[in-house]
């Protein structure tokens, strides 16, 4: 008799032994076909897995009982189910809920096309990948996984959003917050860590009078307890030799990226634009630059992102263009494109003016002026990391202020209770604590 053929789409990310029923009772169907979902299909609903789509289908095709294993470039089976058009679809019975629901109802209606059966095998009590995945974040991560983080999750999803952090409880913040939405888990994708708000927070100017090695400290803080990417804002990366370590030192740390700015001299806000004195370095020079930066890292992982300043200094479109096309044939891995303007439209062009470049790089902004813009707007023009440079700074600053003018008020702390974190929620959210 001609043996059935079965589908079991998965992600393989951490394989235990729901897993291994799901596919033994395919196996007692049929031939099986695991659908294995790419970074791509996995990062559309949830958070980017701990392996690779190579490394998680060398797991899975050594795994008893499974006969082939093919891409599944969407959350969404149908377009596999059509190709393949398998006698049986084995499942867990833990998707009839939540974001999967519909997913699952698409796998009925299509499987009814040619009389194909979907089997779904209880959920294995007392195995959680919610769980394991916890673990895996209390036990920490390596610079080399985390370095390559960001590259992984450009390849993975179309827009990717940052928040800054200038501290360890600021970066748990970020490597903790979600919700849920009609798409699946929505989270911050990495950290960037601002020169701007960390300056601030130790009460000093935006001006580069924190030093590298001040803020490698606060990066050691930030990097012990988080495990998500990081960018880095390197102001204008100073002189091109001092520029050569400061990579070396970044990917050490297991940082995913630098951003430098192209002006010299005394570094000022580029939120001043041309109300303050600011000098923007010259084509060749900051091309010398990039070249420095690329030549010197030791890892493929590391990526230099040049940030042009042409349309805060009103240089002009073509400026910020002819740059663009330079930086990029310097070596740069990616463009930040900055504007202080109310509204996006010279963001906008200079996307569309990017769009024909025959080569072209990840795009990225921090829309801080004009911030009514979405990020699916953003990810429509072509942008495909939106930054969120000084939020959590600015957010901190007033609650701060209130609080102590309260205190000051009323001569005790209980009118502000109601406003802040619990002892006891402080307490739990910085892991080892109890």
């Amino acid at each position: 008799m001609e043996r059935k053929n079965v589908y079991v789409g998965m992600s393989a990310d951490l394989v235990h032994p729901g897993h291994l029923n799901i596919i033994n009772r395919a196996a007692e169907l049929g031939d099986v076909t695991v659908g294995l979902l790419t970074d791509r299909a996995i990062a559309s609903y949830k958070r980017l897995p701990f392996m690779t789509y190579e490394q998680r289908k060398t797991v899975v095709e050594n795994l008893k009982n499974v006969k082939n294993v093919v891409a599944q470039e969407t959350l969404d089976y149908v377009p596999n189910l059509k190709e393949y058009k398998p006698d049986y679809v084995v499942h867990g019975d833990d998707w009839k809920e939540g974001v999967q629901s519909q997913v699952r109802q698409a796998v009925i209606d299509a499987l009814s096309e040619w009389g194909g059966e979907l089997v779904e095998v209880p959920y294995t009590l007392g195995i959680s990948s919610t769980q394991l995945h916890k673990v895996f974040k209390e036990i920490g991560t390596t610079p080399d996984i985390r370095r390559n983080k960001l590259r992984r999750l450009l390849n993975a999803k179309p827009l990717l959003r940052i928040l800054e952090v200038h501290n360890g409880l600021t970066s748990l913040i970020v490597e903790n917050i979600s919700i849920e939405n009609e798409q699946g888990r929505c989270e911050f994708d990495g950290m960037w860590s601002s020169s701007l708000t960390e300056s601030t927070a130790k009460g000093k100017p935006d001006i580069e009078a924190v030093d590298v090695t001040a803020r490698m400290n606060t990066l050691h803080d930030i990097m012990e307890v988080t495990t998500k990417p990081l960018i880095y804002d390197a102001d204008t990366g100073g002189k091109i030799e001092h520029f050569k370590f400061t990579v070396r030192t970044l990917e050490r740390l297991g940082v995913s990226a630098a951003i430098i700015e192209d002006k010299v001299g005394l570094k000022k806000n580029s939120l001043f634009g041309t109300e303050v004195k600011q000098t923007q370095d010259t084509i060749d020079h900051f091309c010398e630059k990039i070249r420095a930066g690329k030549a010197a890292q030791v890892t493929e992982e590391f990526m230099v992102i040049a940030r042009i300043e042409s349309l805060i200094l009103e240089a002009g479109m073509t400026d910020a263009v002819d740059r663009a096309r330079a930086y990029i044939q310097a070596g740069a891995d990616g463009i930040m494109i900055h504007s202080r303007q109310k509204e996006p439209d010279e963001i906008f062009e200079f996307c569309k003016e990017y769009k024909t470049f025959y080569r072209k790089v990840p795009l990225v902004v921090i829309p801080t002026s004009y911030n009514q813009v979405t990020e699916n707007d953003l990810a429509e023009h072509g942008i495909n990391i939106v930054i969120y440079a000084n939020h959590l700074l600015r957010a901190a600053y007033p609650a701060m202020v209130k609080t102590a003018e309260s205190i000051l008020t009323h001569k005790r702390s209980k009118e502000v209770d109601f406003e802040l974190f619990s002892i006891k929620n402080i307490l739990e959210l910085i892991p080892g604590t109890k």
